[in-house]
């Protein structure tokens, strides 16, 4: 079992390949299989167009016999006084010639080169026929044999039936077969070596973009440059793109949470000096209890605050898309039991393929805000509508976020006004007045929009929110 286990970690800890050795791996696997289909397919052409021009050499062979041959009156063959090739006087040389005539096989002539030899060339073709064989077991070995039958035929004469045979050994030929395939074996051996050369450096100098993104992003970590900014192929375009939009985030948020925990600190020290006053101070038990918690209370509403402010900008660059459906009716369904004496009636209008592309908790910080405040100022009707905004040649589509009451509404004048951190629309209407400033705080977050105006449909505030499409 530990032996097992412990395969298992080497094999997950194992590193992945790179991908200029994977590329190199490929393109060597398909090279190895293109040349060896080509040094196949060379050999094979090699090897039929040789015995092609052997078949044609030991015609020529017949074809020099039968014009120097003669069959005088009588049963003795005469051949040509010069043979087509000198090996045919060598004995035991590989290349034979034999002459066979006669009704019953009475004329048989053989090279000086066959003698010796049992050759088993004994059957007479047919006047016409020609057969090429080889190679084919004898006595002497293995030999490519052309045999041809003939009618002789001279002056007034009875014609003469001859069947020609010439072999020649395979010895000679399988040489020269041997020859070539060692050299096509050096030559594509030569030239996998140099195309895989070749490739190795085609490789390289095409990855060499991403190996200035990884240089440029070093830098970018090591504090020497904000972000990057290199000439890279249009195909790197979007990752650099999405990395600097990465690395712009990644200092916002760092900006921000130190803004937020300054500005916490700063905050804190008005309450704590007030209790430090009011400790120093000879006042009476009463007066220390109600000044204790009074700013308690202010330092819960600090932290509260401040808390929310940090949250609302933690969104995700990279993200799951969340459907808007599910998120907004569990909110709805809590909003009706808070406000269930007021008997809201909530309606959707949400396109099925609707998204938003971020945080859970900012798409709940928006809804929860958003539906909160329509809930609180309706008097009886509630519409949240999300609708797609689609652009052609983006990674994702937009999202138009719509939430409109039939209550008092927002005066135009006022929206800057209320969009103001702890300012209320009524003081006399409980709350902290930050929720309408968080939900700015989150568009702002995401590069989206919002917007305040008067409800055509149902007459009271209508706020939309735009997350274009990216």
């Amino acid at each position: 079992m530990r032996s097992v286990k412990s395969m298992k970690a080497s094999m997950a800890a194992r590193r992945p390949l790179s991908l200029q050795a994977r590329s190199t791996l490929a393109a060597g696997a398909a090279l190895a299989a293109f040349l060896g289909v080509t040094g196949f397919a060379l050999d094979r052409a090699y090897y039929e167009a040789t015995v092609a021009a052997l078949r044609d050499r030991l015609q020529s062979y017949i074809y020099a016999y039968l014009a120097g041959s003669d069959v005088p009156r009588g049963t003795k063959l005469l051949p040509p006084e010069t043979l087509p090739d000198p090996e045919f006087n060598r004995p035991g040389s590989g290349l034979y010639a034999v002459i066979l005539g006669g009704a019953d096989g009475a004329l048989r002539w053989e090279s000086p080169s066959s003698l010796g030899r049992d050759l088993p060339f004994v059957a007479q073709l047919p006047v016409g026929e020609t057969r090429f064989e080889g190679p084919v077991e004898t006595a002497v070995g293995r030999m490519f044999v052309l045999s041809q039958g003939v009618s002789w035929e001279v002056d007034e004469r009875k014609p003469t039936a001859l069947t020609l045979y010439v072999a020649e050994s395979e010895q000679q030929f399988h040489r020269q077969v041997a020859a070539f395939r060692r050299t096509l074996a050096r030559w594509l051996g030569a030239l996998a070596v140099v195309l895989l050369l070749l490739q190795i450096a085609l490789l390289r100098w095409g990855l060499s973009p991403l190996r200035r993104v990884v240089r440029d992003v070093d830098s970018v970590m090591n504090g020497d440059a904000e972000r990057l900014s290199g000439a890279y192929p249009p195909e790197l375009d979007r990752l650099t793109a999405s990395l600097n939009e990465l690395i712009e985030f990644g200092s916002e948020q760092l900006a921000r949470y130190r803004n937020t925990m300054s500005d916490l600190a700063h905050s804190l020290k008005t309450p704590l000096a007030v209790m430090r006053s009011e400790l120093d101070s000879a006042g009476d038990e009463d007066s220390l209890r109600q000044t204790v918690a009074s700013q308690t209370q202010r330092m819960h509403d600090i932290v509260a605050y401040q808390l929310s402010r940090a949250t609302a900008s933690r969104h995700q660059v990279f993200s799951t898309p969340l459907a808007l459906d599910v998120a907004a009716e569990g909110i709805v369904t809590s909003l009706e039991k808070v406000y269930a004496s007021k008997r809201i009636l909530c309606e959707f209008e949400i396109d099925s393929d609707a998204r938003f592309f971020g945080a859970r908790g900012d798409l709940m910080e928006l809804l929860g805000n958003l539906l909160e405040n329509a809930f609180k100022w309706a008097d009886r009707r509630v519409l949240f509508t999300a609708h797609v905004l689609k652009a052609p040649r983006m990674r994702r589509a937009g999202v138009e976020l719509r939430v409109e009451d039939d209550g008092p509404g927002i005066p135009q004048e006022k929206v800057e006004h209320v969009l103001r951190r702890g300012v209320r629309g009524d003081e006399r209407v409980q709350g902290h007045g930050i929720g309408l400033a968080i939900v700015q705080d989150i568009v702002k977050g995401y590069r989206g929009t919002m917007s305040v105006r008067k409800s055509e449909t149902l007459g009271g505030a209508l706020f939309v929110l735009r997350f274009e499409a990216v």
